[in-house]
């Protein structure tokens, strides 16, 4: 996630977010130039006038077309700030988890497991949701985990069986038992909310509609334009090309939150959050102040 002071106009407009996203637009923008500029020359030089087209039918069509865009970011935008708030729930419902595994029992070895198994659910649950990268091998003290195929209901049931065995000790009572099970099954709903963000994309035929609206307005744009901005068409319709599909590629990058991109949310670090949290509920003797990801 890049993290950036709102109130910098300079340092935003001139970001190097915005040159990375013209590099990867040029190619796309050289080509619509290069349309344009042929539109160009013949309505200029060819033909004894330009073509004189209404703008009213473009105007009409880019309102839609905005719509579109703005229905897009916002569907976008949700599935972002859906899984935000799931991962935020999932710092603190580790955090609950722990202190009442602190408060419950003085069971060292209990402390030890949890610290362990919580964080690792966390990371287990990252890597679950980042199907294309690479990871290492995920383990306990106990079992190996990674021969699971679903490894974060590994850790949950790790934990489930230890707080059983926890109760049938006697270490629990039925009370504390019940309240760790449902910090527990909490976890699980959280990790069935993120599946449903990762396994739903946005319908296939609303985004191939909406590219095929944007290419059509764009290369139809020159024809108008031509008459009002002779060889001006060229940058103007450029232009437009590279806000729209702007945009556009705006809600790719954002509809997967758990990605990679620089505008993905930073699960990596939340996961040091829950670990360093949880370490110090669980382990440290003393308490510390420790600055978090909330």
């Amino acid at each position: 996630m890049i993290h950036y002071n709102p109130k910098s106009w300079f340092s935003l407009i001139f970001h190097a977010y915005n040159r990375q996203v013209l590099r990867k637009l040029l190619p796309a923008m050289a080509v619509m130039g290069a349309f344009t500029a042929g539109v160009c020359y013949v309505e200029l030089e060819l033909l004894a006038h330009p073509v004189q087209l209404s703008n009213a039918v473009h105007s009409l069509l880019g309102f839609v077309l905005s719509l579109f865009l703005v229905f897009r970011t916002n569907t976008a935008y949700d599935r972002w700030w859906e899984g935000r708030k799931q991962w935020g729930s999932l710092v603190n419902v580790s955090r609950t988890l722990a202190i009442r595994l602190h408060e419950f029992t003085d069971n060292d070895a209990a402390h030890a497991h949890f610290n362990q198994a919580i964080p690792g659910f966390a990371k287990a649950l990252r890597d679950h949701l980042r199907p294309n990268q690479s990871h290492s091998a995920v383990s306990t003290g106990e079992a190996d985990l990674s021969g699971f195929q679903h490894v974060p209901n590994a850790w949950a049931q790790s934990m489930e069986r230890y707080s059983a065995k926890l109760f049938a000790e006697g270490e629990l009572s039925a009370q504390q038992h019940w309240l760790v099970a449902q910090n527990l099954e909490r976890m699980i709903d959280i990790l069935g909310a993120c599946e449903r963000i990762l396994k739903t994309p946005v319908p296939h035929s609303y985004s191939m509609f909406l590219k095929k609206f944007i290419f059509l307005y764009v290369v139809t744009l020159p024809i108008g334009f031509v008459a009002t901005f002779a060889w001006w068409s060229v940058p103007v319709v450029m232009l437009v090309f590279y806000i729209l599909v702007s945009v556009e590629l705006i809600a790719e990058e954002i509809e997967d939150p758990f990605g990679v991109d620089e505008n993905d949310l930073p699960l990596n670090a939340l996961c040091d959050t829950i670990e360093a949290n949880v370490s110090e509920i669980l382990i440290s003797k003393e308490g510390s102040t420790t600055q978090n990801i909330l």
